[in-house]
């Protein structure tokens, strides 16, 4: 009857292993162990403590293997307290020592975030198996100590313990966090070597370290040659390429991993594999990236028809992507009806409504969200001071700003002041703003410095101005927008000198024009454009359908203004790249539907202009993501209030 409660907890139904054991005629220490075994294996770790408690208060002793499972149980818990409990029931019998409970108390303590423990409870093992060596690689690799973990690994080898497959995974992921490619080429091939070469799960830690340190080529090599592949070679692929997106040299090759990662997920759709929750949220984030909406909106549907919408990190995930594609309405209603929100899901939806301008839907929600006992972070204060800074409240900004420290004993970053710089600013409070700047507590950078000149330029106070390009000049900022931006405030001053000056620093650092590239995505096609892009097929027909606006954008004030670049002092501006995607789009899009634009540098102050005239003459929606911010153009009127642009 004992073998037959230990059957039915491994076959899932504990139900009838209770009742078997329940009708026990004498229970010993072997049935009370199988019945927390079972409830440890089905995830019901709560229930299993309940029984090893029974089993106490019965008078059993446990054994080491029941001890083990009871802190097994703890673990799944998170619970360091009832875990402490429990190691102190095994210290009073002596059985520290032994493997199985010394590689469960180092378990637990790595779970609970306590690697010292973890490598204490390690250490008074009196003989070490493998999965000792693996538990305490992985808890050093878990809790941000990936070389002392490949110490271990080391000594391991030493000692003459030969790795199995979760041991190489462990050390995979050591490498990976190291970003180590050449050690963790070493594992790869020990873990050829020791005969696992075409083990599914040691395939899948490479395939992924080599993902994280950017080896795309060999990664996609181990995925093609694996005769089978499980949802986490596919979450690794996915995921791999949402890592090339940073790793990315440029925009344009980020994008072109973005547009992989979509092309991958679609091919595990149609592979009969069911998505989770980890493959959602990772390629909804990609989604926000690539400001791909219609493929995020189809991933939403999938959401709901798999059922993982009701999980708070995939719903945070769609509010993420709706924010990023300008879609403020949509990620509010998913918002609404999370059944739980983390801090992060608050987070988000405050900073997305926010970056549409909606400053007071985003203070009450911070509102909201205090009177929901939710504690805010550093990036939760960026938000409501951002949404400060967007409607000019001054009073609340700086009382937010005092909150932060004096309540929640928060210290003031760079961004925090950026916001409140960025707020005086646009009120022409320059005096204000350079009050700040002098009061932080560490060195501007070139943000601030650019956000405070572009203050200056609007508002005429050129003596600050020029002490901020100065300012500027001397951090030798490493973008060529920075340098476009003080070649208009010199040029615009006549300071021929300081223009030269600036035009011999992009020479030094090896700055040419900027690298300005837009994207426009119709369908499950991406269009990329740079400027006077005459190869495109349809060139001729957007040409005249610009020039068409253009003369048509006269009626309503529009003057084209000359921006200024690094090779030439002047550049006539018609043909930027955000222009050429947004009249590709206007060919090529029902005339209902809007438009998308994702831009590799900001939108300059010309563009900025004829994009808010467009909306009035074809009565479209254009959303443009630029470096810097998200532009949403409605009926004449952008949602950054016509400061997100600097020159």
């Amino acid at each position: 009857m004992t073998f037959l409660v230990n059957v039915y907890g491994k076959c899932g139904n504990m139900e009838e292993a209770q009742k078997v054991f329940d009708n026990l005629p004498r229970i010993n220490v072997v049935s009370w162990t199988s019945l927390i075994s079972g409830y440890v294996q089905n995830s019901q770790p709560e229930l299993a403590i309940h029984v090893f408690l029974d089993m106490l208060e019965a008078g059993n002793y446990p054994t080491n293997v029941t001890l083990g499972t009871a802190l097994t149980a703890c673990s799944s818990l998170e619970s360091i307290r009832l875990g402490k409990q429990i190691h102190a029931y095994v210290v009073k019998y002596q059985t520290e020592g032994d493997t199985s409970v010394g590689n469960s108390l180092c378990s637990l303590y790595s779970t609970c975030g306590s690697l010292n423990s973890a490598i204490k409870a390690f250490n008074r093992i009196r003989e070490k198996n493998v999965m000792s060596w693996t538990t305490v690689i992985g808890a050093s690799g878990e809790n941000g100590e990936a070389v002392q973990g490949l110490r271990f690994f080391s000594k391991m080898l030493s000692e003459g313990i030969q790795p199995n497959e979760f041991t190489l995974t462990s050390i995979s992921s050591v490498c990976g966090t190291m970003l180590s490619l050449r050690l963790g080429a070493q594992v790869h091939s020990v873990g050829i070597k020791l005969g696992y070469a075409s083990n599914l799960r040691v395939r899948n830690s490479i395939m992924y370290l080599y993902l994280k340190c950017g080896l795309f080529d060999e990664a996609q090599k181990l995925f093609d040659g694996m005769s089978h592949v499980n949802l986490v070679t596919w979450n690794a692929m996915i995921a791999g390429h949402a890592q090339m997106m940073d790793l990315a040299k440029d925009d344009l090759s980020a994008h072109n991993g973005g547009n992989e990662a979509l092309r991958i997920f679609s091919k595990l759709n149609s592979s009969g594999m069911k998505p989770d929750l980890y493959t959602f949220s990772s390629i909804l984030t990609i989604c926000s990236r690539l400001v791909a909406l219609e493929q995020g909106e189809q991933i939403h549907a999938l959401t709901l028809k798999t059922g993982f919408l009701s999980d708070v990190v995939v719903g945070t995930a769609l509010v993420n992507m709706y924010n990023k594609c300008g879609k403020i309405e949509r990620a509010s209603r998913v918002f609404v009806e999370m059944s739980t929100r983390t801090l992060i899901s608050w987070t988000s939806m405050i900073t997305g409504f926010a970056n549409h301008g909606l400053s007071h839907q985003a203070l009450q929600l911070f509102e909201d969200m205090l009177l929901a006992g939710v504690r805010p972070n550093q990036v939760t204060f960026v938000g409501a001071l951002a949404a400060c800074s967007n409607a000019g409240m001054v009073y609340e900004a700086l009382g937010y700003f005092e909150m932060m420290q004096k309540e929640y004993k928060i210290k003031p970053v760079m961004d925090h002041y950026m916001c409140l710089i960025d707020m005086f600013v646009r009120l022409g409070c320059i005096e204000e703003a350079f009050d700040f700047i002098k009061k932080m507590d560490f060195e501007p950078n070139e943000v601030i410095w650019s956000v405070f000149i572009a203050g200056c330029r609007r508002h005429g106070n050129m003596e600050l101005g020029f002490y901020a390009a100065e300012q500027l000049l001397k951090l030798k900022p490493k973008d060529c927008e920075s340098y476009a931006m003080l070649l208009d405030i010199f040029v615009s001053a006549g300071r021929w000198e300081d223009v030269a000056v600036v035009k011999n620093l992009t020479r030094e650092e090896k700055l040419s024009e900027t690298d300005d590239w837009s994207w426009i995505r119709i369908k499950d096609k991406v269009y990329s454009f740079k400027p006077n892009d005459g190869l495109h097929p349809q060139s001729a027909e957007i040409f005249k359908v610009l020039d068409e606006l253009v003369e048509k954008a006269k009626c309503f004030g529009y003057k084209q203004q000359e921006s200024f670049e690094l090779t030439d002092e002047e550049s006539a501006s018609v043909y930027h790249s955000e222009k050429l995607a947004i009249a590709f789009g206007l060919l090529n899009t029902p005339i209902v539907s809007p438009i998308l634009v994702v831009k590799s540098t900001t939108v300059c102050r010309d563009c900025h202009n004829f994009i808010k005239i467009i909306t009035l003459l074809t009565a479209r929606e254009i959303i443009v993501r630029d470096s810097k911010r998200l532009h949403k153009f409605v009926n004449g009127h952008c949602t950054c209030r016509d400061f997100g642009v600097s020159f």
